[in-house]
């Protein structure tokens, strides 16, 4: 059977405007990451993300944001379930004062954990126990946990959020206790939200730069992370290198987006 294509509905210019303006954007957006990747010869590229500079930058930040990620939902477990399901006096401005690190340009919080962990009376004690935070390793992964952890306690909280308290009730009136209940009902129906915030909050650690750069500084082979390589390298003009450490963070970018799309199916709410 022939359709008459004249019969055939024509989209509106509205529509039409919309859908240029999406589209459009959409091909400027890959046009500019896509170039990045091939604008350096392969075995260029390949020659610069085995180098022993950009492997020691993956290294680190796979073990530090590693580390501040699982700190992250170790705090962020509570603490948004406490903002989900209890009132207490105060809970909007603990609600806020959780929602200040989102705002402040993480810039502005490095140089704050600066000064906390540097001339104050507490860094004073943790430098004369021992305990060395600026300008190390140790330094980067306070650094992630400061800035990333109200973004996962965010997630997490409206992954409690959208659980029907019922579940909860009922598991406690068939003799389950709070603790049980949390475990067995609350934590495996928040499973997608918690898995979603788990590696989009991973990806935000590994490419972390400012709050990094102000209290774990830039030393090259010491706290060079991978945003870190990319700026040193940058500046430095070695455009090889920095490309590469580039491309490693859209990879990981880019992977991390389609698992946390896979999890809120694709409406970035849980």
């Amino acid at each position: 059977m022939i359709r008459d294509r004249s019969a055939l509905p024509h989209p509106s210019p509205f529509k039409a405007l919309f859908l240029a303006v999406l589209f459009g954007l959409v091909t400027y957006m890959v046009v500019v990451i896509v170039g990045l990747v091939l604008y350096p010869p392969l075995p260029a590229l390949i020659e610069s993300i085995t180098s022993p500079e950009i492997l020691f930058a993956v290294r680190l930040s796979l073990i530090t944001s590693a580390i501040s990620t699982a700190l992250c939902v170790v705090a962020a477990i509570p603490v948004a379930y406490s903002l989900a399901r209890f009132s207490f006096p105060g809970k909007k401005a603990v609600n806020a004062v959780f929602n200040i690190p989102l705002a402040l340009p993480p810039l502005v919080a490095g140089v704050a954990l600066l000064i906390f962990y540097g001339p104050s009376k507490f860094g004073q004690m943790l430098s004369a126990a021992g305990f060395d935070i600026i300008y190390t390793p140790l330094g980067i992964i306070i650094a992630q946990l400061f800035v990333n952890l109200p973004y996962m306690v965010r997630v997490t909280r409206s992954a409690f959020e959208t659980i029907n308290p019922r579940y909860e009730h009922v598991a406690r009136t068939l003799g389950c206790t709070e603790w049980g209940t949390f475990c067995q009902v609350t934590l495996p129906l928040a499973r997608a939200g918690l898995i979603a915030g788990l590696v989009i909050t991973w990806s935000k650690s590994i490419g972390e730069f400012g709050a990094v750069l102000m209290l774990a500084g830039a030393t090259q082979m010491k706290t060079e992370t991978l945003p870190i390589a990319l700026f040193l390298n940058m500046s430095t003009g070695d455009l090889d290198l920095a490309i590469a450490a580039s491309v490693i963070l859209i990879v990981i970018s880019v992977t991390s987006l389609a698992i946390f799309e896979r999890y809120t199916d694709g409406r970035g709410v849980f």
